[in-house]
């Protein structure tokens, strides 16, 4: 995200439509990089003393950034992608899932097309003809700085848009909005709820895993305490599993005043433009349309794997739209999208 925030704040003013559309998503990003570049995945750091790649992690994260693609990101694109989806014109998210019981893709998918339909009807007000995106300077200056210096080594690749189009400009913004949103609330805040229980995730092995024969193979033969002492044995040991599941308590934690996505810092102040005010009333509706959803949906024992044999329920991806005062999501509570990357 932060070639992103840099590049808004450099070329849009802060009265654009763009700037003002974009802005909440990038509440304390750039500290949060900051403070993660002196921390965890500076060389030694908590990252890679605590994960088994160690100093070759960074490298190997490296290698696959040169792949990425930004138009990928969107969510139907990477559902795709990845083999769980399938193109489909008849479906109004674009594309029909394979697994019909994923939860994240399922509530992804609500959430994508809730914040396509506000990003949608918030530029029309300022974009309503192709022409207009292509005549705004600041605009063509921000995507500029977006694809030649923030992303320079890649800036030749072909799927880059154009910014020619209302439709370039709001799957764009539709993009960065989910990224920083709700895809990091879902792949973020559960951690410690999955592997704050270091034996259940442990995040390295510490010595091959034991050859037929060996004494160690024989011991988890045995099962029960002599398996326990051979697996205790290889996965993390006891500093680094401190250390590790510290770190993940602190990343998974909502913050008391955290801003959850269809709400603002200055609900009423941040436009004067009544369209805008209504535009943007109607997408937190429709958010805690979604919660109602999601709560019945783990209620419904016909999807399985929303709460699985543990009996926890799927909750990343539920908004906390209504959530006001931030205290229901405060915590390790391992559910709303909070608007930024904020932790």
């Amino acid at each position: 995200m932060e070639p992103f925030v840099i590049a808004t704040n450099r070329q849009l003013s802060v009265v654009h439509p763009v700037h003002k559309l974009l802005r909440p998503h990038y509440r304390d990003t750039m500290n949060v990089n900051a403070l993660g570049r002196h921390l965890l995945i500076n060389a030694g750091g908590m990252f890679e003393s605590t994960v088994f790649p160690a100093r070759y992690a960074l490298e190997m994260s490296s290698a696959v950034y040169k792949n990425w693609n930004f138009t990928e990101q969107a969510l139907p694109a990477d559902l795709v992608k990845r083999g769980v989806a399938v193109p489909d014109p008849a479906s109004p998210y674009g594309v029909r899932l394979l697994i019909k019981d994923y939860p994240y893709a399922v509530d992804g998918l609500v959430i994508w097309s809730a914040i396509e339909r506000w990003v949608k009807e918030y530029l029309e007000i300022y974009y309503p003809h192709d022409g207009d995106v292509r005549r705004d300077e600041e605009l063509q200056a921000w995507w500029k700085e977006v694809r030649e210096e923030a992303h320079g080594d890649l800036k030749d690749r072909p799927w880059w848009p154009k910014m020619e189009t209302f439709q370039e400009l709001g799957r764009t913004c539709t993009i960065i909005i989910w990224v920083a949103s709700a895809l990091h609330a879902a792949v973020n805040f559960g951690q410690y709820l999955y592997a704050g229980y270091a034996p259940n995730r442990p995040t390295v092995s510490r010595r091959p895993m034991p050859e037929p024969g060996s004494e160690e193979y024989a011991q988890l033969e045995l099962g029960g305490k002599e398996a326990d002492k051979v697996f205790i044995h290889t996965i993390t040991g006891q500093f680094d599993a401190i250390m590790g599941v510290s770190l993940i308590e602190v990343l998974s934690r909502h913050t008391s005043d955290e801003v959850y996505l269809g709400q603002r810092d200055e609900p009423e102040s941040w436009t004067s433009d009544a369209r805008a005010l209504e535009a943007f009333k109607r997408f937190g509706d429709r958010l805690k349309e979604i919660e109602d959803r999601i709560m019945k949906m783990n209620g419904d024992p016909a999807f399985k794997n929303r709460t699985g044999s543990v009996g926890m329920p799927y909750m990343l991806l539920y908004p906390n739209t209504s959530d006001v005062d931030g205290r229901k999501g405060e915590g390790v509570t391992g559910m709303g999208i909070p608007n930024s990357i904020s932790i």
